[in-house]
């Protein structure tokens, strides 16, 4: 799955399990937890950046090196002891091996103001991790683990720069295979922190005319030009008609325009919403049914109590029968279940029919 969709998006918000162990369980039955951490042992996959931070499968290693560089050139200038302070961390990870944030001294000057005010030495790891010189694993506990890419990368991965048109190429043809059928502004998503990106649109028109990509209507949308694969022409596709409970940083949620424009639902994930103006709930994850959006649900496993509270399930402007009622029921549990939750507390709903009838379903 991983090598089909190109990159599982990586989010360190633990309300439900994790963005990229709920992406996986989504679409991989009986998906478990620990299939991800063995992946990342046998360095299979290794963390990286394309539009945010996420795994990639590791014979890919070379298409990481574009966007290494383009963040690196973002950077400030940095001063002398930076370098330096870079540098020492360098030098005690290559004499010491893999090592944690935690296993430097507490080089704080100033109190923390918040998440991203980082210690000196904290900065260090992270710029040299952005820059190819440090790479990431993860602990059980979604700590990082920080090593020289010689100590990850197995013997016999290309690790040479690819060209321009080699990466352009990636970037269309993984967009593509993940997304089905995408607009340009999809497709260079993928690359949002390449500065220049008019060789990719070059390259897409290359593809069109080479018949690797064609450019397609769809009827009733008016995004166009919309671009699918070749491969995708004659590919029979089947709606399962089953229900699924996505992560807002699944693939398919990430591009807000497209739920919009395919979907006709209007999503946002609203933990980066200030409080007041919330209408869903701190992290609602979007229901899918089919081809349908059909409710927004925001839950929190407690993993103590081994209890899921579903604070709101927000039902869409759609009729479910019994049957579907019944799956979307099964899904919720079967959710509860993946969060390691054996009781599920449904507090709130628009549909005061449908709350009663899920209440005592899954009670």
């Amino acid at each position: 799955m991983i090598d089909h969709l190109g990159f599982v998006q990586i989010d360190t918000n633990y309300v439900v399990e994790r963005a990229h162990h709920h992406a996986l369980a989504a679409r991989v039955p009986g998906y478990k937890t620990e299939w991800l951490d063995q992946l990342q042992t046998d360095a299979r996959i290794f963390e990286s950046w394309t539009y945010a931070a996420g795994y990639a499968p590791m014979d890919e290693f070379r298409f990481s090196l574009p966007v290494r560089a383009s963040l690196a050139q973002r950077r400030k200038e940095q001063t002398q002891a930076e370098i330096n302070l870079m540098n020492k961390v360098l030098d005690r990870i290559g004499r010491e091996g893999p090592l944690m944030a935690s296993n430097f001294e507490n080089d704080r000057v100033t109190k923390s103001s918040g998440w991203w005010d980082w210690r000196p030495s904290k900065v260090a790891l992270e710029h040299l991790n952005f820059d190819g010189r440090l790479m990431t694993l993860r602990t059980k506990n979604f700590l990082k683990v920080y090593d020289l890419p010689g100590n990850v990368i197995p013997s016999g991965i290309d690790t040479t720069t690819p060209t321009s048109e080699e990466y352009a190429r990636h970037v269309i043809m993984r967009s593509l295979k993940a997304l089905g059928v995408a607009s340009f502004k999809d497709i260079v998503f993928r690359a949002r922190y390449i500065k220049e990106k008019k060789f990719i649109k070059a390259e897409l028109e290359n593809m069109v005319r080479d018949q690797e990509v064609y450019e397609i209507e769809v009827k009733g949308i008016k995004d166009a030009p919309l671009y699918m694969l070749a491969e995708y022409k004659s590919k029979k596709i089947s709606i399962s008609g089953d229900v699924y409970i996505l992560s807002p940083f699944d693939v398919l949620n990430v591009y807000r325009h497209r739920l919009q424009t395919f979907f006709d639902f209007d999503y946002m994930v609203e933990c980066f919403v200030p409080s007041p103006k919330r209408k869903y709930g701190y992290f609602s994850l979007p229901i899918l049914l089919g081809d349908t959006f059909i409710a927004r649900m925001d839950s929190k496993a407690d993993r103590k109590k081994r209890m899921l509270t579903i604070h709101n399930l927000h039902f869409e402007s759609v009729k479910l029968s019994n049957p579907l009622i019944a799956k979307l029921c099964d899904a919720i549990s079967t959710f509860a279940k993946f969060n390691k939750c054996n009781a599920i507390v449904l507090k709130k709903s628009n549909d005061k029919v449908l709350l009663k009838v899920i209440q005592n379903s899954v009670a």
